[in-house]
């Protein structure tokens, strides 16, 4: 069973950085395509980017493209989204996904990912 574990979410303020991680507990973690998606209460979990199995292409929601930058170690089987100028409007929790098909390309679609973390909370304040 995968599980992927968040962390790095906190409270900060508007047009500070923040770096999350999500660490994996499986060795096919360098096969696996990651995402991070964001939720708010009463609102749809929402893609914000993802990288495909390599680590060469990733892809970004236009409301944080220029801002957020999604990278990942394969050797240390973690994936991380570092934040920068933050807006109140990420306020949200934000979920690590994992797409264990092989050498996945990675996606903006939630129904591609079949391994999701617990979350980490983000709040940004004005």
């Amino acid at each position: 069973q995968v599980q992927l574990v968040e962390s790095g979410g906190g409270l900060v303020q508007a047009g500070d950085s923040l770096r999350l991680s999500c660490v994996a507990n499986v060795r096919a973690f360098s096969t696996y395509a990651l995402g991070w998606f964001r939720q708010v209460p009463g609102k749809e979990r929402e893609f914000v980017a993802a990288v495909n199995w390599s680590g060469d292409i990733t892809y970004y929601a236009d409301s944080v493209k220029g801002r957020f930058t999604m990278s990942r170690d394969n050797a240390k089987n973690t994936v991380y989204l570092r934040m920068n100028s933050l807006k109140p409007e990420d306020t949200a929790v934000y979920y690590c996904a994992a797409d264990s098909a092989f050498l996945s390309r990675g996606s903006r679609s939630e129904g591609s990912y079949d391994y999701w973390g617990q979350g980490t909370q983000v709040t940004v304040s004005s």
